[in-house]
């Protein structure tokens, strides 16, 4: 049977967008679920956190099971569970239950984001796998983004519940997709044992350039999270006092910033891995800034597509130098780096209410570019002198280059 390599591209896209929604979509519902459960706005954002934290730990897990029984049986179970676990979450009334629950959803989606990425450079030919791998990393890209105004704009209109029975409806349709349309890979299972692939994250940490990148991707995803939470308590706050809506819109504007991220690889091959990856963070420090230091709504709007045009640049590159540095243990040093972007997403929530809880919502952005401005000078001590350049895409570096 002949694949239709663009239906299978698409489907992966969508998969990798809805599945982490998930993540993002509790961001502007810390005071709905504050107020639902009579908790502080802090303990609401475990809501998040419980999700991301127990989604980095599931990266660390899928990828070398997967590798010893298979992808798409991982992709399918997952995408099952997703659906029921998303739809009793939905019928939750008691707050600890929720977070527990938010805990077991992260654990389960995060067999997506690794096995997708080895699975299309599994079952793509070479000329088409690259392509299908930078639109699975703009999926989880915008997710970001679009995660957060399908929360609002649904707890807006019909209440938290709704977002979660509506979310597990769309996984039960994707994993339909999933089974009728992706098919099952023929790559032979490894004879290596799940114990020995674990063990070869031990080797991540006597390599000091990953251990750079680690630093900033785990700085990208807690800003990005911890800036979106504070945004949406800025604008609605006596300063702006802007509606709900309003502010659903403003974080629809940041998609425009995700369109950067396909060209990543093209600007890379143009003017340097790490001139881009400088760039990316140098943007994420003017936009953060330039927020903490107007009032005047436009300029918010703009800077924050700004912002998040860096995040886009920087996250696909820093895969790439991750594929370059990590030699004999690039599959491990791939997933660890979804540990610790994860982890950073978890950090994100709990950085940013106890900021909001004193209303210093300036000082945040303030911190947050400051914190960045750190990596801007941590991308200074990377090198990637004497690392030849990845020609040929193998099924142990996939998911390195995903937009090259």
């Amino acid at each position: 049977m002949k694949k239709n390599y663009t239906l299978m591209t698409i489907i992966l896209f969508w998969c990798g967008l809805v599945i982490l929604m998930s993540m993002y979509l509790t961001i502007p519902l810390s005071n709905a679920f504050s107020k639902a459960f009579d908790v502080s706005v802090t303990q609401a954002a475990w809501v998040g956190s419980a999700f991301s934290i127990c989604y980095a730990i599931g990266c660390l897990i899928y990828g070398p099971f997967s590798d010893k029984y298979g992808r798409k049986v991982f992709l399918v179970t997952s995408l099952c569970l997703l659906t029921v676990i998303t739809i009793i979450i939905g019928f939750i009334n008691e707050f600890y239950t929720l977070v527990a629950f938010r805990a077991i959803q992260g654990l389960v989606a995060a067999a997506f984001a690794p096995i997708s990425l080895v699975y299309a450079g599994e079952m793509f030919p070479k000329e088409k796998s690259l392509t299908a791998l930078g639109f699975i990393s703009s999926g989880l890209l915008m997710a970001g983004v679009l995660g957060q105004v399908y929360g609002g704009i649904i707890n807006e209109y019909f209440g938290w519940h709704a977002i979660f029975t509506i979310l597990g409806i769309i996984y039960f349709i994707t994993g339909i997709l999933v089974v009728w349309f992706l098919p099952k890979e023929k790559k032979e299972k490894t004879e290596d044992s799940v114990l020995k692939k674990f063990k070869q994250m031990a080797l991540l940490f006597k390599k000091k350039q990953l251990l750079f990148i680690y630093c900033i991707t785990f700085m990208l995803l807690l800003s990005l999270v911890g800036m979106y939470t504070v945004l949406g308590s800025y604008l609605s706050s006596t300063k702006f006092g802007l509606s709900s809506e309003t502010i659903i819109s403003i974080r629809a504007f940041g998609m425009i910033g995700m369109l950067l991220s396909p060209f990543a690889g093209q600007l890379s091959r143009r003017i340097g891995i790490l001139i881009v990856l400088r760039i990316g963070l140098a943007l994420t420090v003017l936009g953060l800034f330039t927020i903490g230091m107007t009032s005047f709504l436009p300029v918010i709007i703009g800077t924050s597509i700004i912002y998040v045009a860096g995040i886009s640049l920087v996250v696909p590159v820093a895969l790439q130098l991750i594929g370059q540095l990590a030699g004999e243990v690039r599959g491990s040093a791939i997933s660890f780096n979804a540990f610790i972007l994860f982890l950073g997403a978890s950090a994100g929530p709990i950085f940013a209410t106890s900021f909001i809880k004193a209303e210093q919502f300036v000082l945040s952005f303030f911190v947050l570019g400051i914190m960045l401005l750190g990596g801007l000078g941590i991308s200074f001590l990377v090198r990637v002198v004497g690392v030849p350049k990845v020609k040929k895409i193998s099924s142990e570096q996939i998911g390195v280059n995903p937009v090259d």
